[in-house]
C-alpha cells in the first residue's frame, strides 16, 4: 500500500520497498472470466514492470475463479510464475493465529481480557514490560505497547543485512529467546494508549496457546483450520527451510537500498517469525480461509464481531486493525478485510469482502517496491 500499515516481517526492520529490478517479460495465464478482470491484470503487469521479479494472483466472485501471473519465478532460468505457486505468507500467519485464540474462548478455554500473566506468569517482565497490565486482545489489536522484537538493531544486523543473512540465514530460534530480545528494550507505550505493530503480540499470543492446549500453534492451525477448510497449500513449516513445489525463487536486495545486488533468498529458517510470520501458504488457499472466516465458518458470530472491532491506525488513514484482520477502505469506498504480509523475498496480500463473495490473494517474489494498492483497487474498483 502507498501508506499502508506495516504488518510485515521486512517492514518492521526498515527494508524499503520500491522498484529497482529492469522488467521481466511479462506473460499473463489464461483463465476463466479474464475479460472481466482487465484492470486487476493491468495492474499486476504494471507491479512487474515497476522491478519486483514475477507475481502470481487468484480472485474467487460469483463468476468464479481467475487466475494470472506476470513476471518470472526464477531470474536465472526465466521460468514463469504459476497460479499455483506456493510461498511464504508472511503476516498473513497473524489472522490464522488470532482465529484460533478465538475459538478457544469460545470454547470457554479463556477470556481475551484475560491479562497475559495468568497464562504465561512471569514472561512478560523487563525494563517496563509487565504481563499483569496487558490483556489477550490488547495483543492481537497491537495496542499492549511490547517492544517488537525485530526492531532490535543485532536482529535487524543478523537477518537483514547481506553479511547478516548469509551467516544467520538457517538459524533456529526459539519462542524464549526471541521474547528475550523483547524483554531486553523498553516498552514502546503504556498498555492500550496507542497502537503499534509489534511482532512480539503474536509470539505471545502463539505461547498462550500451547499453554492452554498443550499443543504448539501450529498443530492447533492445521487441525481447526487447515484440515477442515482442506488447505492443501498450506503449512507451518516450523524449522523446515524449503517452500514445498509447486514454488518460485523469492528475492530480496538485503539492504534498505532497493538498488545493488538482488539475492535469493529461498531457503531459510522461518523460526525467526515463529507465530507472526511463519506460515506458507497458496493464493487459493489463502481466498478459501479468508471467505470461510468471513461468512462464519470458522467463528461463532460474538468472536467474529469482536475480531471485526477495529482501533484506529494511526500511520494509515484508509486502515483499522482488529483481531489479527485488518479493515481497509479503497479509494472507491469498498471496505476489504485480510492482512498483508512480508518475509524475505515475498510481499503477500489476501482481502476479502464483508460477506467473504469476493475475495483476493496475490503474492510478489521480491521484498521490495509492488503496488499492492493498486492491484486491490483494480480488483474491488475497476470495471467489472
Amino acid at each position: 500500500m502507498s501508506a499502508r500499515i506495516r504488518t510485515t516481517l521486512i517492514a518492521a526492520t526498515a527494508v524499503a520497498l520500491t522498484a529497482a529490478l529492469a522488467a521481466p517479460a511479462i506473460a499473463a495465464a489464461p483463465a476463466r472470466g479474464a475479460a472481466g478482470h482487465d484492470a486487476t491484470r493491468r495492474a499486476v503487469e504494471a507491479a512487474i514492470a515497476d522491478g519486483v521479479p514475477g507475481a502470481t494472483l487468484t480472485a474467487k466472485d460469483r463468476h468464479g475463479t481467475w487466475s494470472t501471473t506476470a513476471g518470472v519465478g526464477n531470474l536465472k532460468t526465466g521460468a514463469p510464475r504459476s497460479a499455483q505457486d506456493r510461498y511464504r505468507a508472511g503476516s498473513i500467519t497473524k489472522t490464522f493465529v488470532a482465529t484460533v485464540l478465538l475459538q478457544l474462548e469460545a470454547e470457554g478455554r479463556l477470556s481475551l481480557d484475560d491479562k497475559v500473566e495468568k497464562w504465561l506468569p512471569g514472561a512478560v517482565r523487563g525494563h517496563g514490560h509487565d504481563g499483569r497490565a496487558i490483556t489477550l486482545r490488547q495483543l492481537l489489536n497491537h495496542t499492549s505497547g511490547v517492544y517488537n522484537y525485530t526492531n532490535d538493531d543485532t536482529f535487524i544486523r543478523d537477518h537483514f543485512t547481506k553479511d547478516g543473512f548469509s551467516e544467520h540465514r538457517y538459524d533456529r530460534w526459539t519462542p524464549e529467546a526471541l521474547l528475550a530480545v523483547a524483554m531486553s528494550h523498553k516498552p514502546a507505550f503504556a498498555p492500550g494508549t496507542s497502537w503499534g505493530y509489534s511482532n512480539t503480540n503474536y509470539l505471545l499470543a502463539t505461547m498462550v496457546i500451547k499453554k492452554v492446549t498443550g499443543h504448539a500453534y501450529g498443530a492447533e492451525i492445521r487441525a481447526r483450520i487447515i484440515e477442515p477448510l482442506h488447505l492443501t497449500g498450506t503449512s507451518v513449516p516450523g524449522n523446515r527451510v524449503t517452500v514445498p513445489q509447486p514454488s518460485s525463487r523469492a528475492y530480496s536486495k538485503l539492504a534498505a537500498s532497493t538498488t545493488g545486488p538482488t539475492y535469493d533468498v529461498t531457503t531459510l529458517n522461518p523460526s525467526m517469525a515463529y507465530g507472526s510470520g511463519e506460515l506458507i501458504s497458496d493464493s487459493a488457499d489463502l481466498n478459501r480461509f479468508y471467505s470461510a472466516l468471513l461468512r462464519g465458518r470458522l467463528l461463532p458470530p460474538q468472536q467474529l464481531k469482536e475480531m471485526k472491532t477495529t482501533v484506529k491506525v494511526p500511520i494509515a488513514a484508509h486502515a483499522r486493525y482488529g483481531l489479527g484482520l485488518a479493515d481497509l477502505t479503497l479509494p472507491c469506498g469498498v471496505h476489504v478485510w485480510g492482512h498483508d504480509g512480508g518475509i524475505h523475498g515475498s510481499s503477500s496480500q489476501a482481502v476479502t469482502t464483508a460477506d467473504g463473495r469476493h475475495s483476493l490473494a496475490f503474492n510478489f517474489n521480491g521484498d521490495w517496491a509492488a503496488d499492492s494498492d493498486a492491484v486491490m483497487a483494480a480488483e474491488f474498483c475497476g470495471t467489472r
